[in-house]
């Protein structure tokens, strides 16, 4: 598989709500780091574990809206959803040898937008 497709097989298997399943698409010496909690994820191990026990309402689905991918760098966007909780990924991955090896997380949070900007604006939802 190439790089793209190693990323989209994760999605896939993390669709499953089986993160054990798509941590095998992750090296053994992993790298998952979320820069707006300053957290490091390490190994897969670590990867399922704290996925498994994150609290959800129901399973997680989700929606892949973009892939872009160049070499072994894939970046994706995707919608995550429990049902209760909805949230948006943005992920830089990076992929050797059929695995990903490492991966930057953003989750940026919706708000609302100033209303100072609203004359040059159309707001969408």
């Amino acid at each position: 598989m190439n790089a793209k497709e190693v990323v989209i097989a994760f999605w896939k298997a993390a669709e499953s709500n089986d993160f054990y399943k798509a941590s095998e698409l992750l090296s053994e010496d992993f790298e998952c780091y979320w820069p707006q909690s300053s957290e490091l994820i390490v190994g897969r191990k670590n990867f399922a574990e704290i996925n498994t026990n994150y609290p959800v309402n129901d399973t997680w689905k989700f929606h892949i809206n973009s892939v872009i991918s160049e070499g072994n760098h894939v970046v994706t966007d995707v919608n995550v959803t429990d049902g209760t909780v909805s949230a948006r990924a943005i992920t830089f991955h990076t992929v050797e040898n059929e695995f990903i090896t490492k991966q930057t997380e953003f989750w940026p949070e919706n708000y609302e937008a100033p209303e100072w900007r609203r004359q040059w604006v159309k707001i969408v939802k």
